[in-house]
């Protein structure tokens, strides 16, 4: 039986996380309780999301749960986009990580919203 940890858009999530947490470390020491911590809880929120919906007993669990993880994913665009305009941002590939996570969670949502596909 399949899990949380063979779907594509859980890896990319922990790979996007690790990469948060190394671009974090470069932000000035003043906002460690601030933006880097609410950073740092948007970004684990996205995989951790999907992998508590994959365990749930429905397909509609498991889309709730994808939803939420796409709002942390706008979230999290939104707080680095407000660091990147306070010049706390160096290097902007985060941003195509972020695109390439929310495409594939976009996808998977599509794919499980087809009517043969969601149970009840």
């Amino acid at each position: 039986m399949k899990t949380h940890k063979d779907l594509d858009v859980w890896n990319e999530g922990i790979e996007l996380v690790a990469r948060v947490y190394e671009i974090v470390q470069k932000f000035p020491k003043e906002e460690k309780y601030g933006l880097v911590e609410q950073i740092k809880r948007s970004a684990v929120s996205i995989p951790s999301n999907i992998a508590e919906g994959a365990a749930r007993n429905s397909k509609k669990e498991f889309l709730q749960f994808l939803s939420i993880s796409l709002g942390s994913i706008s979230e999290l665009e939104t707080q680095l986009i407000i660091a990147d305009k306070l010049g706390f941002l160096k290097n902007k590939e985060i941003f195509s990580l972020i695109e390439k996570e929310r495409y594939k969670l976009l996808g998977l949502i599509r794919y499980l919203r087809s009517d043969k596909n969601v149970q009840k």
